[in-house]
């Protein structure tokens, strides 16, 4: 909605004008936050900040656009919803947060599409677009000094307080709160079934944070499309590959403000669910008692490398500048990040481990031919080793 025109500029004008610079305005909405992002010469800088500030104060919010805005939502749902990896990781929150707002889906369900109100959106607005939740960040060809002064003549007028929260931002704003569960979506009409494991893990802030990156590298991801094999860093790959116990694996590590997920998300054979269960759970724990110094290095590297080149366009850093400053109140420069990363050595990692693996409970997410995946009791009771 706040691209369907403002109280200075109808949708076309705003098209027309971000059309004629040659440039692109766009945004996104994740679980914890919302970007609005433009791409533009350096010279159209400040009338792009100018456009931002304007779509995001200023937006109309007509009745009709609501109407005709609820189809497009309705139609991205459908599509979201081929998209299995896309749901999985839906219900994998659904069942690890039950209860709480992080447990909810982006889009939210049917219902509340088709009811949500113009002042339901002003609301949201006035509750949470104030100056102590917006972060303005630029990178490319910016200047830092010219990028401060347009953005305190552009948002300087933003409530200073965190607004009055109404009834329904109150409610879907709860504390995340992890729940040991399982969920699944039996389908035998699929070919192949799509399954997620994870534990509760930590916060952007944590001192786990930096290990349970190196773990997610330990683990790491393979597809049998890659042509990768038994030499691989990666047991957890190894076995899967030696086995052909998964069509794919891929390894996650999520990090939100107060709680975390780590796990894995596999594809396989219907046929192979037990023994792919077997292993992920076997090399998850295998973190807690034999990870060795020599792949902790490896790994190291290997994650230095990932970050540098997921930072190649202007576009990645500043949003990784944006979601810094949320996180940490500052930018992290790549020099003390690597630094955090070679600080992190074998036994941290069996820490980290420890502490979120090692006799934990689990969420576990399962769609389509799933009658042979093993239930929760034999997946938790793999969360530890018996021995000495």
């Amino acid at each position: 909605m706040a691209f369907k025109g403002t109280k200075n500029s109808t949708q076309y004008q705003l098209e027309l004008e971000i059309e004629n610079m040659g440039g692109h305005l766009n945004a996104y909405t994740s679980r914890e936050q919302t970007v609005f992002y433009a791409k533009v010469f350096k010279k159209d800088v400040p009338r792009a900040l100018e456009i931002l500030g304007d779509i995001l104060q200023n937006a109309n919010l007509d009745e009709a656009a609501i109407n005709r805005e609820r189809e497009v939502i309705l139609r991205e749902m459908e599509e979201v919803e081929k998209m299995h990896e896309e749901v999985i990781f839906d219900h994998l929150h659904e069942t690890a947060y039950q209860g709480s707002s992080l447990g909810l889906n982006i889009l939210g369900p049917r219902e509340n599409i088709m009811k949500i109100s113009k002042k339901d959106l002003q609301d949201f607005v006035k509750t949470q677009y104030t100056a102590p939740r917006f972060v303005v960040a630029g990178a490319g060809a910016v200047d830092h000094q010219q990028l401060v002064e347009l953005a305190d003549k552009t948002f300087g007028g933003l409530p200073k307080g965190s607004g009055k929260p109404t009834d329904t931002i109150t409610r879907v704003s709860s504390p995340a709160k992890f729940t040991g569960s399982d969920l699944r979506f039996r389908d035998d009409r699929e070919h192949l079934a799509h399954l997620a494991i994870a534990v509760e893990s930590a916060c952007w802030t944590s001192e786990h944070t930096f290990p349970l990156m190196i773990m997610q590298t330990l683990l790491g991801c393979w597809d049998r499309t890659s042509g990768s094999g038994a030499n691989m860093a990666s047991k957890l790959c190894q076995a899967v590959a030696e086995q052909e116990a998964a069509v794919s694996v891929l390894t996650f590590n999520t990090s939100y403000k107060d709680t975390g997920l780590f796990g894995v998300y596999a594809t396989a054979e219907p046929n192979r669910l037990n023994d792919l269960s077997w292993i992920i759970m076997e090399s998850m724990v295998r973190l807690c008692h034999k990870v060795t110094d020599e792949e902790v290095a490896r790994a190291r590297n290997q994650l230095k490398a990932t970050m540098i080149s997921q930072m190649d366009n202007a576009s990645a850093i500043a949003e990784d500048i944006g979601r810094q400053l949320i996180v940490y109140g500052r930018r992290l420069t790549p020099a003390e990040i690597f630094a955090r990363i070679d600080a992190v050595d074998a036994a941290a990692v069996r820490n980290t481990a420890n502490t979120f693996i090692n006799d934990q409970d689990l969420a576990v997410t399962a769609f389509g031919p799933t009658h042979e995946m093993p239930d929760y009791n034999f997946l938790r009771r793999r969360t530890y080793w018996l021995r000495t």
